[in-house]
């Protein structure tokens, strides 16, 4: 036959230990660590994008600025943009597989931009554009 508590008995197994609350604290403060780690990587890789897309806009504006292919030569440009330093090389193509009597008037070059931020982040484009052929009108 069970017996029944008086209620004082009651009131004192009422409620939380002392290890309960403990382990509830524990159990709170690492997912609340873990939901900080979380924010910190987004917050550092939202900064990346915005580095990426400052990069990717500067290139843009470089490559928009290139001299017309008539008057595009071999040579470097440099410069800076939005606090990011350019530098375009210009240089023949190295390739044997282009028939010089069939490119009478031009030839292709290979240009590659790179754009370097403050922070030492960078960006590379290699393209390919034909210029006027040295020596031709």
């Amino acid at each position: 036959m069970p017996t029944e508590r008086s209620g004082e008995e009651r009131k004192a197994s009422a409620g939380f230990t002392l290890i309960e609350a403990l382990v509830a604290l524990a159990v709170a403060a690492v997912s609340l660590a873990a939901i900080g780690l979380l924010v910190a990587g987004n917050i550092r890789g939202s900064g990346r994008i915005e580095q990426h897309l400052g990069l990717v806009a500067t290139v843009r504006a470089v490559e928009a600025g290139l001299p017309d292919r008539a008057s595009l030569a071999a040579g470097t440009l440099t410069g800076e943009m939005h606090d990011q330093a350019w530098s375009v090389d210009i240089a023949p193509f190295p390739g044997d597989f282009v028939n010089p009597r069939a490119a009478q008037f031009w030839t292709p070059q290979i240009i590659v931009i790179k754009v370097q931020s403050p922070s030492g982040a960078a960006l590379r484009i290699v393209t390919i554009m034909l210029g006027k052929r040295t020596g031709e009108r």
